[in-house]
């Protein structure tokens, strides 16, 4: 039981079917035969060759994409827990957060363009807008849900709004913020890849729309490689960060969880 547990829980299981999807897409590939669809050795192969150049890449996208979104906390979640704590700003503040919400990000690259130009600082103000609305709507809903012992507890405690913000509000916010910032850091990266598709000359976004406009598809398959490992490695540094910040928020339901 303790052997099956343990396989339960480690990285095998996906390892296995990884490969089996390999494996799959290989001897589809050999029976198609079409340089269009290249095997997954081929990709591989190529992914080997252009590494440095991937890597590159994927580090401008990275930076934009990092860039947008510690913008997008510095300010936005501040302005949640803010709008959160005082309804009567929200009320102002929220029309304008449901009629901009539904916009496709993309859809302000030529507003993006005329403010910042066609340099990094347009694809980093897509990014910010993108990241923002998950981040600030998770950390009004997470102010606004939150204990009402928690308000009397801080007017006992005689702490002013801006300490009851920052050191009441925002901990027993957090674990709902998290959910907000795991969707953020999964956006950024998204939106980064998009906007580098329509308005760049470099990142890696740029070069897939190169690779397939010079039917190099290998090099675009490879591409998509390295952003999937990429996407990958972030979710799983985001979630050991969480587990480290919310160590008490954990333990507080496993021992809910075990009465």
């Amino acid at each position: 039981m303790n052997r099956l547990s343990q396989l339960r829980d480690s990285a095998w299981p996906g390892t296995l079917f990884l490969l089996g999807l390999l494996l799959i897409w290989e001897v589809a590939a050999r029976q198609v035969a079409s340089p269009n669809f290249p095997g997954a050795l081929t990709v591989l192969s190529k992914l080997g060759e252009v590494s440095p150049t991937l890597l590159r890449e994927m580090g401008v996208t990275l930076w934009r994409a990092a860039a947008g979104l510690l913008l997008a906390l510095v300010t936005m979640l501040p302005l949640g827990v803010f709008i959160g704590r005082f309804r009567a700003l929200g009320d102002f503040i929220e029309p304008v957060i449901d009629m901009l919400r539904p916009l496709p990000p993309l859809a302000i690259v030529p507003v993006a363009m005329l403010f910042a130009g066609v340099g990094s600082g347009a694809k980093v103000m897509v990014i910010f807008y993108s990241v923002s609305f998950p981040i600030i709507l998770s950390a009004i809903d997470a102010v606004r849900g939150a204990h009402p012992m928690l308000s009397n507890v801080a007017r006992s405690l005689r702490m002013s709004r801006r300490e009851t913000m920052f050191e009441i509000d925002l901990p027993a916010a957090l674990p709902q913020v998290m959910v907000g910032i795991r969707i953020a850091v999964a956006l950024a990266l998204l939106i980064s890849v998009s906007a580098e598709m329509l308005l760049s000359t470099d990142g890696i976004g740029n070069f897939i729309m190169r690779s397939q406009e010079t039917f190099r598809v290998a090099a675009g398959m490879a591409a998509l490689i390295v952003i999937a490992v990429t996407a990958l490695i972030i979710n799983g540094v985001v979630a050991r960060i969480e587990r480290r910040a919310l160590r008490w928020h954990h333990a507080r339901q496993a021992s809910t969880t075990s009465n």
